[in-house]
């Protein structure tokens, strides 16, 4: 069964860092891409981060642009979002998607991110 499982949310004050990953299964899945993004209580999924799974090309959320950084490791099926400088606005639950090379894509389940001011 395809499937993505985030980890690493918590709490962390403001200013303070944070490693986000997320494990795509199974192994022998063909990654084309993969994505965090983030939704607040009564809002839509906002887009954060992208990378590329050949290329490791990247692209951002203009809020995020030079605090957080994606990052991944091909061997494991892994995307990591580091996020620091972290700010109570980035406080929400976060989500990992993979995107196949066929089929639609896989979202996880989320995890929370709390900044304390």
């Amino acid at each position: 069964q395809e499937q993505v499982v985030e980890s690493g949310g918590g709490l962390v004050e403001a200013g303070g860092s944070l490693r986000l990953s997320c494990v795509a299964s199974p192994r022998s899945l063909s990654i084309a891409d993969m994505a965090w993004s983030r939704q607040a209580p009564g809002k839509g999924r906002e887009f954060v981060a992208r990378i590329n799974w050949i290329s490791g090309s990247t692209n951002y959320a203009d809020d995020v642009k030079g605090r957080f950084t994606i990052s991944k490791d091909n061997a494991k099926n892994t995307v990591f979002l580091d996020m620091k400088s972290l700010k109570p606005k980035d406080a929400t639950i976060y989500y990992c998607n993979a995107r196949p090379l066929f089929g639609r894509g896989i979202w996880g389940q989320g995890t929370q991110v709390t900044v304390s001011s």
